[in-house]
């Protein structure tokens, strides 16, 4: 038996160390989680997609009673973005949430299994790159790539 380990490269910044485009985006995704549909959870997602022409698509989370049908934010924005212009890549895709008090998370928040999986496919269909900031009011992480978030990931030459 061989024990292997995996490490991802991340990067931490705080809100002055953005960029103005990472800055504008993170206050966008901020924007959309009071935008989100989460009347069982309390917990608002909002996710900011940045195109490759510089224009931003939004998503909030959507809940549902019959839980299956409810969507997360990062997956809504991405859907959008790929329904509306899918030509166009997303070169980041910013993630922020609010608490059940309504305060922004202290730890950035993660994507799901489900929402990485979606990623990783999407950046495998735009055959580049897609970065993703994820905030936190402590810190802000950034992955280069989301098969940083997903290393072990499910494609196409599996099937």
């Amino acid at each position: 038996m061989k024990q292997l380990t995996i490490t991802i490269p991340l990067v931490k910044k705080d809100e002055a160390e953005l960029t103005p485009d990472e800055a504008n985006l993170l206050e966008k995704a901020k924007q959309a989680t009071y935008r989100s549909y989460s009347p069982y959870s309390h917990f608002s997602v909002g996710a900011a997609a940045l195109l490759d022409d510089g224009t931003i698509i939004e998503g909030a989370n959507q809940e549902n009673c019959a839980y299956p049908s409810g969507l997360c934010a990062e997956r809504t924005a991405v859907f959008y973005a790929n329904a509306q212009y899918p030509d166009r890549a997303i070169t980041l895709l910013c993630v922020a949430a609010r608490d059940t008090e309504g305060n922004f998370t202290p730890r950035p928040i993660p994507p799901c299994g489900g929402c990485r999986q979606v990623l990783s496919e999407t950046e495998d269909r735009q055959h580049q790159p897609m970065r993703v900031m994820l905030y936190g009011t402590e810190g802000i992480y950034f992955v280069n790539t989301v098969k940083d978030l997903l290393p072990i990931h499910f494609d196409t030459t599996y099937l």
